[in-house]
């Protein structure tokens, strides 16, 4: 399973729309559903990804207390579900319940949600303000399956309470990593490999 780093879109990208079904509630889930929220953090996680199964408890207490403070959280799963079904939307639903995720879990099956981010691996995090600019981009925290190090997500919540305090996005931002996402064969974007 090879890492890979996030592409680093570029601050200040305006949120590309998505609207894909939540594997949880069955409900459909859209960019306008976030409106008037403090903040946005969009992320690409999967199931299977050990990089995501070390954040997992901490990502949940991320988003429950930032959401609180008006800061949304959505993730999203776009990985090619034939080749890795641990990531079928059943199994999305599962793994939301036994994180307790409060926050909505969608899938991306065409995957074009994961391509107009520019999502490149899983965990890959983008923190969108209040107008839906983008503001953070980058690691959840320097927390890396084997160097036993606890995930607690100190450079998102950084990046939050930046926002919900109004200064400027932090002027380090060090790229995530992770499994890359798994692309359906032939569908693979311009920018992986």
């Amino acid at each position: 399973m090879a890492a890979v780093n996030s592409t680093m879109l570029e601050l200040g990208t305006k949120a590309p729309h998505f609207e894909l079904k939540d594997t949880v509630s069955g409900k459909t889930v859209s960019l306008n559903s976030f409106e008037g929220s403090r903040g946005l953090l969009v992320i690409f996680i999967s199931n299977h990804c050990p990089y995501v199964k070390l954040i997992k408890k901490e990502l949940s207490r991320f988003a429950t207390d930032y959401q609180k403070k008006g800061v949304k959280v959505v993730a999203i799963s776009s990985n090619d579900v034939q080749n890795y079904p641990d990531d079928s939307p059943e199994k999305m639903k599962e793994d939301a319940q036994n994180f307790a995720y409060n926050f909505p879990y969608l899938f991306d099956e065409s995957q074009e949600v994961a391509k107009a981010y520019k999502a490149a691996c899983t965990p890959d995090l983008f923190l969108f303000d209040e107008d839906l600019e983008l503001f953070y981009r980058g690691q959840f925290d320097d927390a890396r399956p084997g160097n036993w190090k606890t995930p607690t997500g100190k450079d998102l919540r950084e990046a939050a309470d930046r926002i919900l305090n109004g200064n400027p996005p932090p002027e380090t931002q060090t790229p995530s990593i992770g499994c890359n996402i798994k692309w359906k064969k032939g569908n693979e974007p311009e920018y992986f490999g």
